[in-house]
């Protein structure tokens, strides 16, 4: 998932004006159906690595349900929100699809989803924060189908190479910079750098390094951008894109940071849960790669995210759609997830399954980072109002055209009266 960036998503939420559509749905959903309903719904995401496992959990559901039929709509996430937008505004949503947290009070709020109070589900079998971010006034509109964190995933034989050790769980900001700035001077001739992340959006870079400073990105209705500490946690990559440690931000917009990493021209890069996958199938030397805990700043952080699976109020189907939800909230569902080792399953005491997938890495620098020192996501009332500026105000001062403390106050402004409209 690129979630997890919200630049593209948000461009058109921002401006989207829900209203409120009939349909076929009831205000609440129950789920209950009859086994020998004939039904068929659509179920949108925009994960291609996620669709081998879910065709496999809809295999699972109809042998409960056999004829209702669950055709899997795969938007790429740059497209996702837009055509999302539109469905919404013509009143023909998915029957089921992926939400994240940045969204959900949007949606929720405006009278476009389902009310899941009634599935009969057992809300303890998820991580209350979670369950409470896909609550709206009360009510349940998102069932929690994953999280993630963020880790440092490293390749040692690039290390090696450079002559530098390789990082630890309790490497600290400085630990990083040494070893960023040592791997790009001595494998400059090569064109490998020690270090990258995507600074298109925040949470797999700055979210975490402001939060390690000891700042934050939203409190009590208000930007954190300008807050002292938080500029010191965007201070740690302006300064190691000027000294050379980290590819200049155009070259990390040419070349995805992801790319960069599995083709070994980066050493090291902040990465989400949901990349492992793709590390494992397109590393040249996957034997190679592991992961460590974030490295702590003034203190350690990493930010915590997931998806949840909600019904359109609109539903011509609203109870099969309903009942493949409630589906998908099982323990079974989620061990399907958890064994294909793509994303962490939400349900409590599934994430083992993920853990064991890649026996050769250290999956639980994800898991134990979440345990120790993890920190919720960011969001308002209409979070891409303002996450959507972020890459664009912040580029100037990553990229050195002006001061990174510039850049940041232009943040907190454009952010402050995004969210004084709220």
């Amino acid at each position: 998932m690129k979630l997890r960036s919200l630049a593209a998503g948000a461009i058109a939420i921002s401006a989207m004006v829900l209203s409120a559509c009939g349909g076929g749905a009831t205000e609440g959903a129950t789920g209950t159906v009859d086994k020998d309903t004939k039904a068929e719904i659509t179920y949108a995401l925009w994960d291609e690595n996620q669709q081998p496992f879910i065709e496999k959990s809809i295999a699972e559901f109809n042998k409960e349900y056999p004829n209702i039929k669950v055709t899997i709509a795969l938007t790429p996430y740059k497209q996702y929100w837009t055509k999302l937008k539109t469905q919404a505004d013509g009143g023909n949503l998915p029957d089921v699809f992926w939400m994240n947290g940045p969204n959900i009070k949007l949606y929720g709020a405006n009278d476009q989803l389902a009310s899941l109070d009634d599935l009969g589900i057992e809300w303890n079998n998820f991580p209350q924060s979670l369950v409470d971010l896909y609550s709206v006034d009360g009510k349940h509109y998102g069932v929690p189908k994953d999280f993630d964190t963020i880790a440092l995933w490293y390749n040692s034989d690039l290390f090696k190479k450079a002559g530098v050790e390789v990082p630890t769980d309790d490497w600290k900001w400085e630990d990083l910079h040494k070893a960023a700035k040592t791997i790009s001077d001595n494998l400059k001739a090569d064109g490998i750098y020690g270090l990258a992340a995507d600074l298109s959006g925040g949470q797999e870079a700055f979210y975490n390094t402001m939060v390690q400073a000891g700042g934050y990105v939203i409190k009590d209705g208000k930007s954190g951008y300008d807050d002292p500490k938080s500029i010191e946690g965007l201070k740690f990559w302006s300064d190691m894109i000027a000294d050379g440690s980290i590819p200049s931000l155009q070259i990390m917009s040419d070349t995805n940071p992801n790319d960069l990493f599995v083709s070994g021209k980066v050493a090291m890069i902040y990465a989400g849960t949901w990349n492992t996958t793709r590390y494992a199938e397109d590393a040249a030397n996957p034997a190679a790669l592991n992961l460590v805990q974030l490295p702590a700043g003034e203190k350690e952080g990493t930010v915590i995210h997931g998806l949840a699976n909600v019904v359109a109020k609109t539903s011509k189907n609203p109870e099969a759609a309903a009942a493949f939800v409630k589906w998908l909230s099982t323990k079974e569902a989620a061990h399907i997830e958890g064994e294909a080792g793509v994303t962490l399953p939400a349900f409590n005491g599934a994430q083992e399954k993920f853990l064991s997938s890649h026996p050769e890495w250290n999956l639980a620098a994800y898991t134990d980072g979440a345990k120790d020192f993890g920190v919720p996501y960011p969001v308002s009332n209409n979070t891409s109002a303002w996450a959507g500026l972020e890459a664009e105000l912040l580029a100037p001062g990553f990229g050195g055209q002006e001061p990174i403390e510039q850049s940041a106050k232009n943040m907190a402004d454009k952010m402050n009266e995004a969210l004084s409209q709220e």
